[in-house]
């Protein structure tokens, strides 16, 4: 009971717990306007291949 006591109060691994979600969250947020975004910037980026290839 007193290893689970101690368990309970130690806040070493808290930070590094907190870091994890945030990148979770940031590869999430990331990913999600690349899919929203995705067909554009190919359109975008397309439309500069066509371009240089008029030259």
């Amino acid at each position: 009971m007193k290893w689970f006591k101690r368990l309970w109060k130690e806040e070493d691994g808290q930070a590094m717990t907190e870091y994890g979600l945030l990148v979770g969250l940031i590869a999430i947020a990331v990913i999600a306007v690349l899919v929203f975004l995705g067909p554009a910037l190919a359109g975008l980026f397309q439309d500069i291949l066509d371009a240089i290839e008029d030259i």
